[in-house]
């Protein structure tokens, strides 16, 4: 079995040296991943210049583009037979909520689900890289999993979460939904050194809502969560009433 492992923290982040590890339990892996950091990067491609993808002493690839880019050059040019799995993180944060429509990290799984291979996104909702570094013997576990599964559902991806604690004190994992959160006061206006205003998007507030079976819920209270995210965004009960319009001249 062959594993791709990618992320959007950037080749050098220590999250994606241990899922690489995690996942060597099982399988071979091949790293390919930015050769800087994406976060917030989303689903984007790089159209308006050539990708280059270097080779690193270690045997992975960096690539100057965004974690979709890695995707794409790793399935199409890179590797020497498609990939069983994508495994994407450990990102240096959570992905819950509506991050999943921002997030490089999630994006890579979302790229490889688009390709017709099972994609997984895992996420460190602390920043804590000693505390990160914990979780070693449980991804072993978790991709184990995983990559057991006889038949990987299509169209869809795993997002998965682990709790800002030791792995020691994990209290279990449970299955849950997205959450919702809401930033406040996250953009800062200022001015740079000729008096010209310019935005910096980030920081702020964060209020979460969702039930005890929601991702923020099941990681805030020690949980890991893993949340089954289809690509499906249709909305199937408005299709009748939009059926019905009459917008013709």
């Amino acid at each position: 079995m062959h594993i791709l492992v990618s992320n959007d923290d950037g080749i050098l982040a220590p999250g994606i040296g241990l899922l690489a590890e995690a996942c060597r339990g099982v399988a071979h892996v091949t790293v390919v991943a930015p050769d800087r950091e994406q976060s917030g990067t989303s689903h984007s491609l790089t159209l308006h210049r050539p990708l280059r993808a270097s080779l690193r002493p270690d045997g992975a690839y960096q690539v100057d583009g965004t974690p979709t880019d890695c995707v794409l050059l790793a399935v199409n040019a890179l590797l020497p037979e498609r990939p069983a799995f994508v495994f994407s993180g450990v990102n240096h944060g959570p992905n819950m909520g509506e991050d999943v429509l921002y997030s490089g990290t999630v994006a890579v799984a979302m790229e490889a689900v688009t390709l017709g291979i099972p994609g997984v996104a895992i996420s460190f909702a602390g920043h804590d890289l000693e505390m990160l570094g914990s979780y070693g013997p449980l991804l072993t576990r978790l991709v184990q999993q995983i990559v057991a599964v006889p038949e990987f559902p299509a169209d869809t991806i795993l997002n998965v979460n682990l709790p800002s604690v030791p792995a020691s004190e994990v209290k279990g994992t449970m299955v849950t939904r997205l959450g919702s959160r809401f930033f406040s006061e996250s953009l800062t206006r200022m001015k740079d050194p000729w008096g010209r205003e310019m935005f910096w998007v980030g920081g702020g507030t964060t209020t979460w809502t969702g039930g005890e079976d929601s991702d923020h819920f099941a990681v805030a209270e020690g949980f890991v969560s893993l949340t089954p995210l289809h690509m499906d965004l249709t909305h199937y009960p408005l299709l009748d009433t939009v059926r019905a319009w009459r917008l013709d001249p």
